[in-house]
């Protein structure tokens, strides 16, 4: 069932990328993702904007990390502010798996990178990025076969032992890409909030209305 529609676009200004990903929901909600990162032969995290609203998102967020300065600021609808400096490892990739992905040799065995959770006391998080095999799928009649990444949070400490036994250790993302000299965006499946249920995320092909 269709529950979103969105779109995803990329404006390039030398080796700065600024990228905006946004989804309108069906019953009104929105999700926009505003990334801004370097690409001079690493990528590299600037910033990142992220705005979860309405009735798919029961726990509202607005948050934006400043990979500059450190701050990472929370704001909620009732005017509700919070504003938190973090020492913020390079490697946070806040809004970048997908480009990330597409530059990743399928060979390598496992990559490691570091997340911002985005609640109202920020946390970083580590996740561990693995290639499970490749997947066949069609483009018309042509087939292709897609590399299939895992994303999985690894928690650590206490919350590492006792979230599988309670049942609230996070659902595992997983993101389709296309490997090749033109790599290529196909699928993503995960929830887009803590707790929430796994969507899947997909290219729609145009279609015109019939007169």
């Amino acid at each position: 069932m269709l529950i979103a529609t969105g779109d995803v676009t990329q404006i390039v200004h030398g080796d700065h990328v600024s990228s905006r990903l946004v989804f309108h929901f069906r019953d009104g909600s929105l999700y926009e993702d505003t990334t801004l990162f370097t690409q001079r032969g690493v990528f590299r995290l600037l910033s990142d904007h992220l705005v979860q609203c309405g009735h798919s998102f029961p726990n509202p967020v607005d948050i934006t990390i400043d990979m500059v300065s450190g701050e990472i600021t929370w704001r909620a609808k009732d005017g509700r502010f919070r504003r938190d400096h973090f020492n913020l490892p390079a490697d946070v990739a806040n809004g970048l798996p997908p480009n990330l992905l597409m530059n990743l040799l399928p060979s390598t065995p496992e990559t490691k990178l570091s997340f911002v959770a985005p609640t109202e006391k920020p946390r970083l998080i580590t996740v561990s990025v693995k290639p499970a095999g490749e997947v066949p799928f069609m483009v018309g009649d042509s087939k292709r076969k897609a590399v299939d990444y895992v994303l999985h949070v690894e928690l650590s400490g206490v919350a590492g032992v006792v979230a599988p036994l309670i049942g609230k250790e996070p659902a595992d993302y997983h993101i389709w890409i296309l490997p090749g000299r033109s790599p290529a965006f196909i699928r993503e499946e995960g929830p887009l909030y803590e707790g929430g249920p796994v969507w899947r995320i997909e290219q729609l092909s145009p279609y015109f209305p019939k007169r």
